[in-house]
This record gives C-alpha cells, structure tokens and sequence, in this order.
C-alpha cells in the first residue's frame, strides 16, 4: 500500500537544521499518526511522503516555503502572561503556545514581563531549511469519519 489522499500514515522522524544539529525526534516514543491529503503536516513534508510504502525510509529537504514560512521581522505583539502554555516560568527565547481564533500557535518569548509578554509571532522554524529523515511504520485506509473530520482518531491522532 503507498500513500495517498485519504490514508493514515504512522511515521518516525528526526529533524535536522541545516547545519546538521537534531532539533526534535520520534525515537523512542509512538510514531506520529496524520491524514494525508488534508494539510495536516508541512506541505514539503506531506509531498516528500506522497506514494512512499510501509517500511521505507527517506530523506527529505523542506524548503522555508514548503515549511514553516519565512521570517517577518517585526512580527511581535504583548500578550497577557496568562494566555502563554508551556511553562511557569518565561525566559526570552523559550517558547510558548497561545490560543488564537485558527487554534494554536507557537511563539518565542522575545520580553517577559510580570503581567504582560512581548512574543515573537513568527514559528520558531520559520525561515529555516529543515531537513527530515524519515521511516514510514504504517498505512492505513482512513476511516469515513476520519475522512469528514480531516484528521486521525484514535492511537497517534485526535480524541474527541
């Protein structure tokens, strides 16, 4: 079976700059499940999986565009300390998610505050070239609520 729109795919990954530092990695813990077909991973990762089988393993190279997007300079705003998850405790430079009205997001802490955060709102990898190594675990036909909710239920995936 290869991966196509509508198929559950079960991955390892390890992600890597483009100096070759690891910056997150599945070993050692359950693969990660996504709906393929429905923009639930990075575009250049998403193409880099197309028509792959069980048991393959690849590298791939994701382009700024194909990822996270290129940097915007400025892009910083004052955010309520209370709305930040992640922590108790806030340093420049860790990051935090928020909540926004399109679900969450991940910023940098740019100037923390006692009441108030100055954040960076451009994802931590924006502007990066990431470089995946990748092993396919699993492929699987999408179940039809899976298909009309566009995402993965169960192991890996989303819970209702």
């Amino acid at each position: 079976m290869n991966i196509t729109k509508d198929h559950v795919v079960n991955f390892h990954y390890t992600l890597k700059n483009a100096a070759g530092e690891i910056l997150e990695s599945s070993a050692g813990q359950e693969p990660t499940a996504y709906l393929h077909g429905y923009s639930n991973i990075i575009v250049g990762l998403q193409t880099g999986m197309e028509g792959k089988s069980i048991g393959e393993t690849f590298s791939t190279i994701v382009s700024p565009e194909e990822g996270y997007g290129r940097r915007t300079e400025g892009s910083t705003q004052r955010v309520p300390i209370k709305h930040l998850m992640g922590a108790k405790r806030w340093r420049p430079g860790m990051v935090a998610t928020v909540q926004t009205e399109q679900g969450q997001k991940q910023v940098t802490i740019v100037k923390p505050g006692k009441f108030m955060a100055e954040v960076d709102n451009n994802h931590p990898l924006a502007g990066q070239t990431l470089h995946f190594d990748i092993e396919i675990v699993d492929i699987r036909e999408a179940t039809a609520e899976e298909i009309a909710h566009k995402h993965v239920h169960g192991a890996g995936g989303h819970h209702h």
